[in-house]
């Protein structure tokens, strides 16, 4: 069945142990919860839940902040570690959610629930932008750390082209749930981080 969960009791203990890593101060187990329990509250409204929790418990599964290829490797963790578990179609969908984590662009499927599965998979990837000011902040200064081998003019620069590709977008978020929720929050953010970087650089 679709709805059957994907991700067992052994399989979160392994991908746990990747998120536990001592250099990840985001992307570790507190931002796959946190995605986990987006997911909880929409549920109603995936078509697959079973295939959007294995996206968010692989999505992140490899992250070194040197690497251009995290996603990709993500996505090839997945293949082998569900192949076993599930159909072949139903895993692509799962490797293409997370591979979209790269640019958050919508992958293309067919079906219409699996667009809209993925537009909120990486609409809850994204809520964190929409976070109270202070939750928002904590997050910026953990991606710092992991960015830390980063010079700082580098980090400033790199950091702002991230944060201006954000808001040059006609929307951050892909569903209407989320740019209610999160939306505004999320542009009064990434202005104020911009801002703030700006000041540091002068």
């Amino acid at each position: 069945m679709e709805n059957e969960p994907l991700i067992d009791n052994a399989l979160k203990t392994e991908l746990s142990a990747l998120y536990g890593a001592e250099s990840r101060h985001y992307h570790g187990l507190a931002h796959i919860e946190a995605m986990l329990a987006l997911a909880g509250e929409y549920r109603e409204e995936l078509g697959d839940p079973g295939a959007v929790e294995a996206a968010i418990w692989f999505h992140d599964a490899i992250y070194d902040s040197r690497a251009k290829d995290n996603e990709a490797q993500s996505a090839a963790l997945a293949e082998r570690l569900l192949a076993d578990r599930v159909d072949a179609a139903r895993l692509k969908r799962v490797s293409a959610m997370i591979l979209a984590t790269a640019t958050h662009q919508l992958p293309l499927f067919e079906d219409a629930a699996a667009m809209r599965d993925a537009s909120l998979f990486l609409d809850m990837d994204l809520s964190i932008l929409g976070a109270a000011p202070d939750a928002f902040d904590a997050y910026e200064h953990a991606v710092r750390r992991e960015y830390d081998w980063v010079e700082e003019p580098m980090w400033r620069a790199g950091r702002g082209e991230v944060l201006k590709a954000f808001l040059g977008r006609a929307h951050i978020f892909h569903t209407e749930e989320f740019r209610r929720r999160f939306e505004p929050q999320a542009k009064l953010n990434l202005a104020r981080s911009l801002e703030a970087l700006a000041t540091d650089e002068k």
